[in-house]
């Protein structure tokens, strides 16, 4: 079973706002075993709009529209579902005398225009809503003899996401056949996309069932697989089985098997050893304390850190000695190494990370290029330094950056 979410504002079509209502339709549609195979953000034209739900009806089972219910000139989402499946609408007396109503409780004057959001279409069930002007409708239909459920929803998320919970979740589970999906999320840390697949190809695409995606993003791959069955069991011993497989080929790059993030990881490792980490950042600018920091009671294994943005503060903070710093550069293994065991005596912690390197755009040199990081862990008994170039700009370095300093955090706990 296929469906489409359509988001319709020319708003989201400008650098400045996002459509995010889609993201939670499509969760709650996952967990009736619907797969969303389209997302389609339309401007606020009569004709496009037209054009995208008749393409919408032509390849999906289940339609959502959001957005351009409102009472203005540009809110023609009615209009064009009326259009695209050749339905009346008619303007119904009980949502008139509703928005007089509501307009009175609120001591308004209530415009003309406002009463275009009475207008329902032929066939339509009314889709109360109760925190809004807007009504959803829903439509159980056909489409080129095609059986075909149309809801619009209203557009902000406030309106949206209650509405399609308490109205159209019950509709949907009555009115789709009895599917599940079952899902994992498999996370891996520093593993070049090219090479997973290269890797994980040859064993997901022997299971036609399963649908398989790689996201790849500075240094983290997220591996999602997915299987929609009638029977629950099938559904999740078929994802179990491919997982496992995946997971197995994977090796030590694998972080989670159950979508946590490297840094809630990197904590559940530092809780089970018992241990506790501290940090002094250079070019990452205490990202990756913020990383570990975002994660709920991060305080009982990580003590805090340091920016060291400066010489003199690498010095101030972590005791790295000024002559170290003139004779090697603050960018340089033996630097890194110095703040890393200098942060671990400081804070009292059982392991000190330090980060430094060129993030860009300038600072770097010909031997010491843009993108060369170093990142190095001390723990009292030995110091491992590693070093890379990264390519990209200053956030992409720093993000890759990051990525490796929690890695070889967690390598090592491991």
């Amino acid at each position: 079973m296929k469906a489409e979410i359509i988001a319709i504002g020319s708003e989201m079509l400008t650098p400045f706002r996002q459509d995010t209502n889609s993201l939670y339709v499509t969760e709650k549609l996952n967990t009736l075993g619907v797969v969303v195979a389209f997302k389609t953000i339309v401007g606020d034209r009569r004709k496009d709009l037209e054009g995208a739900i008749r393409t919408a009806l032509g390849r999906v089972d289940v339609l959502v529209i959001m957005g351009g219910l409102g009472p203005t000139e540009d809110d023609l989402t009615r209009e064009a579902v009326g259009e695209a499946l050749g339905l009346e609408l008619h303007r119904e007396d009980a949502l008139i005398e509703a928005l007089k109503q509501r307009a009175k409780s609120w001591a308004m004057p209530m415009p003309e225009n406002n009463l275009k959001q009475a207008d329902v279409l032929e066939g339509a069930l009314v889709l109360p809503n109760p925190n809004g002007s807007a009504v959803g409708q829903w439509l159980d239909t056909t489409y080129e003899s095609f059986r075909k459920l149309v809801m619009l929803l209203p557009g902000p998320p406030h309106e949206c996401k209650p509405l399609f919970d308490a109205e159209c979740l019950p509709r949907l589970k009555r009115a789709l056949p009895s599917y599940t999906m079952a899902k994992r999320t498999l996370r891996v840390a520093m593993l070049p996309e090219s090479q997973a697949d290269k890797l994980l190809a040859p064993i997901y695409q022997e299971y036609e069932d399963v649908e398989t995606t790689i996201l790849a993003h500075s240094g983290d791959i997220q591996l999602t697989v997915q299987c929609v069955k009638a029977d629950a069991d099938e559904a999740g011993e078929r994802v179990d089985e491919l997982a496992s497989r995946l997971e197995e080929a994977l090796g030590d790059w694998l972080y989670s098997s159950d979508g946590e993030s490297l840094e809630q990881i990197v904590l559940y490792y530092l809780g089970l050893r018992q241990v506790t980490l501290a940090t002094a950042e250079s070019c990452t600018g205490g990202m990756v304390a913020a990383r570990i920091t975002d994660v709920p009671g991060a305080s009982r294994s990580f003590l805090g850190g340091a920016v060291v943005y400066t010489n003199a503060l690498k010095t101030a903070f972590a005791d790295v000695p000024a002559e170290l710093i003139a004779a090697h550069g603050a960018v340089s293994a033996e630097v890194t190494k110095a703040l890393a065991e200098g942060i671990r005596k400081r804070t009292g912690a059982t392991l000190g990370l330090a980060v430094t390197g060129f993030a860009g755009p300038g600072g770097g040199t010909e031997t010491q290029p843009v993108g060369l990081v170093y990142v190095a862990l001390a723990d009292g008994q030995k110091t491992e330094v590693f070093d890379r170039n990264f390519r990209g700009d200053r956030l992409r370095v720093r993000e890759w950056a990051s990525q490796m300093a929690l890695d070889l955090v967690r390598r090592r706990l491991m």
